[in-house]
């Protein structure tokens, strides 16, 4: 599992990553929340990114609410802070898993994985969401055009949605395409 660790502390970052390597982690970088953290992830492509700081500021929400916006991941944060305030930023920027009282060397594998799937599972809720949407949008478009059709020509519903459905075909494109036609042409007409 490939890692990227942000922490402040030079120091830590030393033995934490001999130690996350030990429990089967591949560190691929250790940088400070203060560095580009989308120009990081970007680079070194982590399956992971593990926070690991005090008190994190709202430019470190902002940097990570910038990696999900971009280049998502799933992203730990080890932290003191239990702070309401500071829970819901890091809800807000994305952040999968927050953790009070510090990383602790046999806590973290099970944090990391149940982070990852809980990602997982969120982009794929996202995923059928846009999906739906985008069907939603193209039934609203083979409606209009339908009635469209059902007005200009004088025949039903299921002539008028058999009548695209042909062109459809006939043309090796999506209903949907067919529909955004008819309307372009009918605007057209219309003036």
């Amino acid at each position: 599992m490939r890692v990227m660790l942000v922490d402040p502390r030079p120091t830590r970052r030393a033995v934490l990553g001999p130690t996350l390597a030990a429990e089967g982690f591949d560190i691929v970088a250790c940088v400070a929340p203060d560095d580009d953290l989308l120009q990081a992830v970007a680079r070194f492509a982590p399956d992971v990114v593990l926070i690991d700081i005090d008190s994190p500021s709202r430019d470190t929400f902002e940097s990570l609410r910038s990696v999900q916006a971009r280049q998502p991941r799933p992203m730990v944060m080890f932290t003191q802070d239990d702070a309401g305030e500071s829970i819901r930023q890091a809800i807000e920027a994305g952040v999968t898993a927050y953790v009070v009282d510090g990383l602790e060397n046999r806590r973290v594998r099970p944090i990391v994985e149940t982070a990852m799937a809980r990602f997982r599972q969120y982009r794929a809720l996202e995923q059928e969401l846009a999906e739906t949407r985008t069907k939603l949008a193209e039934r609203k478009l083979i409606e209009r055009a339908k009635g469209l059709i059902m007005q200009q020509q004088g025949v039903s519903e299921a002539e008028a949605y058999q009548a695209m459905r042909k062109l459809a075909m006939r043309r090796n494109k999506k209903l949907a395409e067919i529909a955004d036609s008819v309307i372009a042409a009918a605007e057209l007409m219309q003036g």
